[in-house]
């Protein structure tokens, strides 16, 4: 039985060295992501009043789909890497903002790699600045999701090519307009 103790978040976490793209290199699956998603990876954006813009972006059939979403400190007065972030789904049409912890576990001093974890330990992520990692790390870090009361038998490895794509180079999913046209019947 995994005990549910309060899990270890990183603390002091520098905001600004955390910017940028990250590269999903395993997780839980989510409803939110398609199941053949390929090329994963998030890219934070630090805004003027503190908040991270989060680009989360997802290949699928050769087409790239995208959520956006806003990020910020679940208490401002502590150390402790705690986020909360904020998406609109569908995220062409912002109406329904989903809200979900996004709790650092872990990062190497280097800030290369990453644990994301969660308060229900429902959602978890192994991320690195690169488009692979090194085995022995990827072991490390199952581990300490492991003593973290994770169950690591649902970790889904993404595949990751090399170069990655590019933005533009791939039509995007246009799913979401035979969604508004089903709404409005048109």
């Amino acid at each position: 039985m995994a005990s549910k103790k309060e899990m270890e978040v990183v603390k002091g976490l520098n905001l600004e060295r955390y910017m940028g793209r990250w590269y999903e290199i395993a997780s839980f699956p989510s409803r939110f992501q398609p199941k053949d998603g390929v090329n994963t990876r998030a890219t934070y954006t630090l805004n003027p009043d503190g908040t991270v813009k989060v680009l989360n972006e997802t290949w699928s059939g050769g087409k790239r789909g995208f959520i956006e979403g806003i990020a910020n400190k679940a208490d401002p007065k502590s150390d402790e890497a705690k986020l909360k972030v904020k998406f609109y789904v569908p995220p062409f049409l912002p109406v329904i903002p989903v809200v979900g912890d996004y709790w650092v576990l872990f990062i190497d001093e280097d800030y290369q790699y990453a644990l994301i974890g969660q308060p229900s330990r429902k959602y978890l992520w192994i991320l690195s600045r690169q488009t692979a990692l090194d085995d022995e790390i990827y072991n490390q870090l199952v581990q300490r999701a492991v003593d973290e009361g994770y169950d690591v038998s649902k970790l889904h490895k993404t595949p990751q090519t090399n170069p990655p794509p590019e933005d533009d180079d791939a039509p995007k999913d246009t799913k979401g307009i035979w969604w508004i046209k089903s709404i409005f019947g048109k």
